[in-house]
């Protein structure tokens, strides 16, 4: 049998199921990799006890015929979800030192499932950040290097430490949130899966918000068939959140066939942005070839108000984190910072708790509700968004599918771009408009660029539909045969 991290979750089920190893090994062989590759940073909080408890219970549960969809496979577990007495930060300072009395319906979902928790993943503080460099605990190393260049690179944000997790075999898997493509953007840097389901497939109850009608939590993993199987577990109605859809959660795993005979796939000709490299153009030409060669059908869409994407979104996602980051004021949990007075106490708690990203959006937020802005900023932004889901509607009744890139670049080094934001904002213009509309994407790694970078491409589909996206991406990845590793993991 193979080294023990090298195996899928899918590989790992069967041996587990043969008797060919146990939980507790693999969740031994997991600890001692994060030991030895701590310099990425990916962790903000290790729980190797726990995920050895975990394991020999899981074990016993197998030996007793009780074995669930996971059982025995251990996972990390991005830290904005709320675990049951472990630290939860959302890597920020204002909330160091917080450990939830309750547990997230995703991750109480997985540990139904059997998972095994190795510890929690390092994140862009309040998951606002497309490199993983606004964290109060560190940034994150993406375990990828250029070609002969010695720099660090950033993984991609907010989930960068999840993908980096994943990418270096210090788990099989990892969950993440979406907001505007959290999820995505860091798979394609960090050359995985990673997967972001239709917006109420999974619960957002006990999950750290950032803006609510957007956060959607979703798997990584190294192969299509794994993240189905972790949206398996996590996926399902939950009462306790109210856009949690009341929908049957279906077969995802069956669903990889990759038979994509006759299956329409839109190009959206709105896509080729200014300033994509002609790599990723490439790549891109690549994918509706490979597509196509398995016998889909290409088709040109149009989403007319792609262009508008972008700056609706960091409209309404400040605005939402605004609302939402109110709660943090030093009264209840998290940092204390004390005043002569109620209101310094706020002052000076918000200020020593949040970071410059999150103050940035949140006065961004503030301003865009105030009396005055709110009909010019944010209810317009609102009709905009409308317009946009409204596309996508218009452009799956030619087609099934949806191809296009991941991200404009390759990840790139640690420091680079980071002192002018609207730069930064533009690493999610090809994920931000999927998470407008709800939709689920996938992003799946199909190359690598002149460096020797991996670089992903993304399959958009209908709401709640994502088995055809996983049939797509099934069939790209059979296609792109991608199997490239980072050095020295």
């Amino acid at each position: 049998m193979a080294v023990l991290a090298d195996l899928t979750i899918a590989d790992m089920r069967t041996a587990l199921a043969k008797g060919e190893t146990t939980a507790q090994a693999l969740a031994e062989a997991f600890i001692g990799r994060m030991e030895t590759h701590r310099r990425l940073n990916a962790f903000i909080t290790e729980t190797p006890e726990r995920a050895i408890e975990m394991a020999k219970a899981s074990d016993a549960r197998r030996a007793k015929g009780e074995a669930g969809v996971l059982e025995g496979v251990p996972l990390a577990i991005k830290d904005l979800f709320c675990t049951e007495g472990v630290r939860t930060t959302a890597g920020s300072h204002i909330l160091d030192g917080f450990t939830p009395p309750y547990e997230s319906t995703v991750t109480a979902n997985l540990w139904q499932a059997g998972a095994v928790m190795l510890g929690k993943t390092n994140l862009d503080e309040f998951a606002m950040g497309s490199s993983n460099m606004t964290s109060y605990f560190g940034g994150v190393e993406n375990p990828w290097k250029r070609r002969g260049d010695n720099r660090k690179l950033v993984p991609g944000g907010s989930s960068g430490g999840s993908a980096a997790a994943v990418a270096a075999l210090l788990a099989p898997g990892a969950t993440g949130t979406d907001t505007g493509g959290s999820i995505r953007q860091p798979a394609s840097f960090c050359g995985i899966v990673g997967l972001k389901p239709t917006y109420g497939r999974c619960s957002r109850w006990g999950t750290v918000a950032f803006a609510s009608s957007l956060d959607q939590a979703g798997p990584f993993a190294r192969t299509v068939k794994d993240t189905a199987l972790l949206l398996q577990a996590m996926a399902g109605h939950d009462p306790k959140d109210s856009t949690s859809a009341p929908l049957p959660v279906p077969d995802f795993a069956a669903a990889c066939s990759g038979d994509v005979r006759g299956l329409k796939v839109g190009i959206p000709r709105e896509y080729r942005v200014e300033g994509m490299s002609a790599e990723i153009d490439a790549l891109w030409q690549k994918g509706i070839a490979m597509l196509k060669a398995a016998g889909a059908v290409p088709i040109d869409v149009s989403l007319p108000h792609t262009k508008y994407a972008l700056a609706t979104y960091y409209i309404i996602a400040p605005a939402e984190c605004s609302s939402n980051l109110a709660r943090y004021d030093g009264v209840r949990f998290g940092l204390r910072v004390p005043g002569k007075d109620l209101a310094e106490m706020y002052d000076n708690t918000r200020a020593a708790g949040f970071g410059a990203e999150v103050r940035r959006r949140v006065l961004i937020g503030t301003y865009v509700l105030s009396a005055g802005y709110y009909d010019a900023y944010y209810k317009k932004a609102q009709q905009v968004r409308a317009l946009i889901a409204r596309d996508f509607k218009q452009a799956f009744a030619q087609c099934d599918v949806i191809l296009t890139p991941t991200a404009p670049t390759a990840a790139f080094a640690a420091g680079e771009k980071m002192d002018d934001p609207v730069t930064m904002y533009l690493n999610d213009v090809f994920t931000v408009p999927t998470s407008m509309a709800g939709l689920p994407g996938i992003s799946v790694p199909a190359g690598l660029d002149g460096d020797g970078l991996p670089l992903g491409l993304q399959l958009i589909g209908r709401a709640f539909d994502e088995e055809t996206v996983l049939r797509a991406a099934s069939a790209l990845e059979q296609a792109a045969a991608f199997n490239a590793r980072p050095a020295g993991f």
